[in-house]
């Protein structure tokens, strides 16, 4: 459904303003056209031995050294927004990186050497597509995102849960699994991906965050992936149930809900998201004016999208529109049924 790579974008002087007065922008070192300078790379293969799309890299020793401290300053401003100095327990021993992708991410893995605990942090390409799909996520959504931006570096928290291939082809026909929890939690996410425009929902791009309840377990669905935020011609790249790779999940859903529950829980994340835009509608103003000024699309992608939108709501209000931004804001607030934002 995604025909290409998108075009990145640059982040404009108005959004790096918006970043700063929310506390996204910070003094970090600019580090990604320096995490490019490695010297070899091993395909990265998970703890079952799999191999996967990352490759681990190796730097030439004073290279990794210059890298090492900046990169522990990062982590710790990232996750205490402290200085590194009181951290020397703290390692990088692991980078890889995954040529994939708008952002071409690297991937760091920190390790503490009091307890052998790791976490990871993730350095990419900085993309105004992404940014506004980070920010939309964390106002609307029911999880923070917590991610840091300056200069074309682009500082992103590692999303815990299991990623949603492996969730679909290891856990969805296991014994005693609660099947309509499942689709449940899927029919949500799928309508709270199309109501802020979030393409791309392809079981790679989300995760599974499964947590034990006193008498069930509780599943949410959460996207890892914003570089398709608002920027694909085609309605169908925003339903994340259209997905070949997400059919069985789908075809779940179907089976164990029937039309009257299906739309009682989209009548819950529609209530959900609404009063989130109204306790944050301040800072979702701000947000969508911007994003509503800039170019993050071609223009054709506008007017297609603009007509879908039309027959899918059957209305004409998309039709002015001149831009990704504009039609988003238009989107959320006719599916939210909230006052215009912009």
């Amino acid at each position: 459904m995604i025909a290409q790579r998108k075009v990145r974008y640059p982040v404009s002087d108005e959004l790096r303003g918006y970043l700063q007065q929310f506390d996204r922008q910070r003094e970090i070192p600019i580090i990604y056209n320096e995490l490019t300078r490695f010297s070899g790379a091993i395909p990265y293969e998970d703890p079952r031995g799999r191999e996967t799309l990352w490759l681990t890299v190796m730097y030439p020793q004073e290279v990794f050294a210059e890298l090492r401290p900046r990169l522990i300053a990062i982590y710790t401003e990232l996750k205490l927004g402290r200085h590194a100095e009181q951290h020397g327990h703290l390692v990088v021993d692991r980078i890889d990186y995954g040529d994939f992708g708008n952002s071409r991410p690297f991937r760091i893995r920190v390790t503490n050497l009091f307890n052998d605990n790791s976490d990871y942090f993730y350095v990419k390409h900085a993309d105004a597509s992404r940014i506004y799909g980070l920010e939309l996520e964390h106002v609307l959504s029911p999880n923070r995102i917590n991610y840091l931006v300056n200069g074309n570096t682009l500082i992103e928290e590692h999303i815990a849960g299991v990623p949603g291939d492996t969730f679909i082809r290891e856990y969805l026909n296991q014994p005693g699994l609660n099947k309509v929890r499942i689709a449940k939690e899927f029919t949500k996410f799928n309508e709270r991906t199309f109501i802020r425009l979030l393409g791309d929902m392809r079981s790679v791009n989300y995760v599974v965050d499964i947590t034990p309840d006193f008498e069930e377990v509780q599943y949410r669905v959460r996207a890892i992936d914003f570089d398709q935020q608002s920027y694909e011609g085609s309605g169908s790249t925003y339903l994340a149930f259209r997905y070949r790779s997400n059919r069985e999940v789908t075809r779940l859903a179907f089976e164990v809900l029937n039309r009257k529950t299906i739309d009682q829980y989209v009548a819950e994340e529609h209530s959900q998201m609404a009063r989130r835009a109204k306790v944050e509608s301040v800072r979702l103003r701000v947000l969508l004016g911007i994003m509503s000024r800039e170019e993050l699309a071609p223009r054709e992608h506008v007017g297609t999208l603009a007509a879908e939108l039309n027959r899918m709501h059957g209305t004409d209000g998309f039709l002015d529109c001149r831009t990704m931004g504009e039609l988003t804001a238009r989107h959320i607030c006719t599916m939210l049924e909230i006052e215009p934002t912009a």
